[in-house]
């Protein structure tokens, strides 16, 4: 993948435990294959549990109905991500797909944003609002109304916004940005 990384970490002792470790690649750029958008995944089992971690880039934009796009690239990846199987003749089931997993971890841009105009945003960011902020977050907005992520569990988000912040700063670039064109609103994924 084009500038999407993911490197699983373990302690030396639990290395001897970890099996059955495969590595699936899913371009969703243009034309739904170039390697600027897509994802990266790793299969693994742990002990008796199998995992796949994933790091992905969706599709980006702030127009309305880009988080449309979004919602496609994660079911793309969910229908096409595809584990070869490594031990044919395994007692055991090795998931070949990412629902197979006892666990998942989806990680990266998500691209999603919070669905109000940079001015809003910046008011309640300044009120440490997160619970309003996150009322119109997209992802939020998205996996409410059923269309991607159903079933899914996210942590506790009780933090400001990540995206975007001004190289080696802790403003947003709507702060210090000269044009209106350079400005992103706010949001966590």
């Amino acid at each position: 993948m084009v500038g999407i990384f993911l490197s699983i970490w373990a302690r030396g002792e639990l290395v001897k435990d970890i099996g059955h470790l495969k590595i699936s690649c899913m371009g969703r750029g243009i034309m739904g294959c170039l390697g600027n958008k897509g994802c990266i995944s790793i299969s693994l089992t742990f002990h008796q549990t199998s995992f796949c971690f994933m790091c992905c880039h969706l599709a980006s934009g702030e127009k309305e109905g880009d988080e449309l796009r979004r919602n496609y690239d994660v079911a793309e990846i969910l229908k096409g991500t595809r584990f070869s199987r490594v031990c044919k003749n395994s007692n055991r089931r090795i998931p070949e797909r990412i629902l197979d997993h006892d666990r998942i971890i989806w990680l990266g841009d998500l691209n999603y944003r919070v669905a109000l105009s940079y001015e809003d945003t910046k008011l309640l960011l300044d009120e440490h609002d997160w619970d309003s902020l996150l009322d119109k977050d997209q992802l939020n907005m998205e996996r409410e109304a059923g269309r991607v992520f159903k079933g899914w569990n996210e942590g506790k988000i009780a933090f400001a916004p990540t995206y975007k912040y001004s190289h080696n700063s802790d403003s947003y670039v709507g702060e210090t940005a000269n044009s209106k064109k350079e400005r992103r609103t706010p949001s966590w994924y």
